[in-house]
């Protein structure tokens, strides 16, 4: 018997979506408002944690989305695995140099789509480039400790968020609407929201990222891609942000 047909029609990662919910509709509905509050908190541009070293703030940050995942997970284990909610796992070295490459092919077709968005909104001239520089200047890493703490923090944010956001909202959403499509969507604004501290205009093109990896989920019925290419993304953000500083 394949793994597949091991697992319950209603909560395979296929592209029709089910009508059977995660979880309780008010586990999601708690989830959004946390996410909110943090994302409204976030608008500060300051962390309490980050007086002198940052490395408490990222330690924060790692802690708090695996706690985000095991409430997630504490919503959904009765009705389907972690490991299904990413979609599998690979079977074979040639499955995960799949994805590796699908990976980067997103993200070069990702950067194109965002570097477009940022000209149209204006957010590459100079001075919106400053700003964004000093508005990101909590997190931007200030040390070789703080750098690798950071993609340590890059890899939490691909596979907690992706589980989160695409893993776990995106079909809830689907169920809950009979559309995936709708799921993608409703997961993107949420994926956008969340992330206050990058200033409302970053927000908008945060959404169309998050709809992008919506869409890479969707077709690829797997989470792993979009883990990766969002890993790695985070990752040389920071870097780049370091050398900007």
């Amino acid at each position: 018997m394949s793994r597949d047909a091991q697992i319950p029609p209603e909560i395979q990662f296929a592209p029709r979506p089910s009508k059977r919910l995660l979880a309780p509709w008010w586990h999601t509905a708690i989830l959004i408002v946390v996410l909110l509050l943090a994302s409204v908190n976030g608008m500060r541009g300051k962390h309490p944690l980050a007086a002198e070293s940052k490395v408490p703030q990222y330690l924060w940050s790692i802690a708090w989305e695996w706690m985000l995942l095991g409430f997630i997970w504490l919503g959904t284990r009765k009705r389907i695995r972690l490991r299904d909610l990413i979609g599998g796992r690979w079977a074979s070295a040639e499955g995960f140099f799949l994805d590796v490459v699908c990976a980067g092919m997103f993200w070069v077709c990702a950067l194109i789509v965002l570097g477009t968005g940022a000209k149209l909104m204006h957010l590459d001239q100079a001075g919106k480039i400053e700003a964004m520089r000093k508005q990101l200047g909590f997190l931007t890493p200030g040390s070789n400790l703080e750098l690798g703490v950071w993609f340590c923090v890059s890899v939490t944010a691909g596979l907690c968020e992706e589980i989160i956001f695409r893993g776990y909202l995106q079909r809830q959403f689907a169920a809950m609407s009979n559309s995936m499509l709708f799921g993608v969507l409703l997961s993107a604004v949420v994926f956008g929201a969340s992330h206050g501290y990058e200033g409302v205009a970053r927000m908008v093109l945060i959404g169309i990222y998050g709809l992008m990896f919506g869409l890479l989920a969707w077709w690829r019925k797997s989470l792993r891609a979009g883990m990766i290419a969002h890993a790695w993304h985070d990752a040389l953000s920071g870097a780049v942000l370091r050398m900007l500083k």
